[in-house]
C-alpha cells in the first residue's frame, strides 16, 4: 500500500458516514439514501459512486474484482482496480468465485454469487422518475406517495407504439412491493438475477449523491402488465465464438470486411474460465 494514502484512500470519518448511509439503504430496500459524495482523483460520471462504496467497505483480507460491461480488461475496469489496489494493497482477481467484493458497471456476472460476496454497482442516474419529472423535490414526494403513474404510462406508450416494451437497459423494478427502482444500466437480461439473490447488491451514484440497496433474499419484480409479461432477450440460438457456451449474455461482433456476425460472452472472466476448463478436459 502506498504510505502517502490512508487505507482505501478515504478518511475514516468519510467511510463511517458512507457506511451509515449503506445501513439505511439496506434497511429500506430500494430507497435512495442521500450521502455526502467525496472528491476522488477520478471525474464524476466515471464510477465515483461505486468506488466510494468499495473504498468504504473493503478490508485487507478482501479479494477485489472490477468489471465494465462484463469485461475485466476495459480501460475503466483496469484503472479503477489499479487505484483501489494502490491505496489498499488488497488482492485482485478476474475470477468471480474467488472475489469477495465485485464492483461492476452495467452487468451482473454470469456465475452465481454467494451470500459472502458483495456486488457494488456504478450508477449514472439513480432516479427512475427523472425522465418524467426533473424536480428532485417532486420525485421525493412521488416516491413517498408511491405515485408511479408516469412510469407505467411509459411502458404503455411503448407497447402501443411498438407492440412490446422496448426498454433494453435500466428496466424499472419494484422492490418488496414498495419502491420502484432503477437497477442501473444493466441489460434487462440481468433483471431476474436481482430477485431473491443470495448476495448483497449496493448501488452508488457519486454525481447524484445517492446510495440504495437490494439485500439478500429480497423480492424484486420487473414492471409488466398482466397481458404483456416481462421478457428478457432471447439468446438461445447463439453460441460464444471463443468458449462455445450458450444461454449467457453476448456481445455482438461484426466483421466489417465479410459482414459476418458472431457472438462472444459479455462476461470475459466467465468465458476465460470456460476455455480453461475445455483445455484441461482435452
Amino acid at each position: 500500500m502506498n504510505p502517502e494514502y490512508n487505507f482505501a484512500f478515504l478518511d475514516e470519518g468519510s467511510k463511517r458516514e458512507i457506511r451509515r448511509s449503506i445501513l439505511k439503504a439496506v434497511a429500506v430496500p430500494g430507497y435512495q439514501v442521500p450521502f455526502g459524495s467525496r472528491e476522488l482523483p477520478i471525474g464524476r460520471g466515471w464510477g465515483t459512486g461505486g468506488i466510494q462504496l468499495t473504498l468504504s467497505l473493503i478490508g485487507p483480507q478482501d479479494v477485489l474484482k472490477v468489471i465494465d460491461q462484463g469485461s475485466d480488461d476495459s480501460v475503466n475496469a483496469v484503472n479503477i482496480k489499479k487505484f483501489i489496489h494502490l491505496c489498499s494493497d488488497v488482492a485482485t482477481t478476474t475470477d468471480t468465485e474467488a472475489a469477495t467484493l465485485i464492483q461492476t458497471r452495467h452487468r451482473i456476472p454470469e456465475e452465481h454469487l454467494r451470500n459472502d460476496q458483495l456486488l457494488v454497482f456504478q450508477v449514472p442516474l439513480p432516479e427512475p422518475l427523472r425522465v418524467i419529472e426533473p424536480s428532485e423535490e417532486v420525485t421525493k414526494l412521488m416516491h413517498a406517495e408511491a405515485d408511479y403513474t408516469g412510469i407505467w404510462l411509459q411502458l404503455y406508450e411503448s407497447i402501443m407504439k411498438y407492440g412490446k416494451v422496448t426498454i433494453a437497459t435500466e428496466y424499472p423494478v419494484t422492490v418488496e412491493d414498495r419502491y420502484i427502482m432503477n437497477p442501473s444500466p444493466i441489460p434487462k437480461y440481468d433483471n431476474p438475477r436481482l430477485h431473491e439473490a443470495e448476495c448483497l447488491y449496493l448501488f452508488g451514484a457519486g454525481r447524484e449523491k445517492k446510495i440504495y440497496a437490494i439485500p439478500p433474499y429480497t423480492k424484486v419484480v420487473s414492471l409488466a402488465f398482466d397481458d404483456v409479461p416481462f421478457e428478457i432477450e432471447h439468446l438461445e440460438v447463439r453460441r460464444c465464438r471463443l468458449c462455445g457456451t450458450e444461454n449467457v449474455y453476448f456481445d455482438e461482433i461484426l466483421d466489417r470486411e465479410s459482414g459476418a456476425v458472431s457472438y462472444q460472452c459479455s462476461d470475459t472472466g466467465y468465458c476465460a474460465k470456460r476455455r480453461q476448463m475445455k483445455e484441461v478436459e482435452c
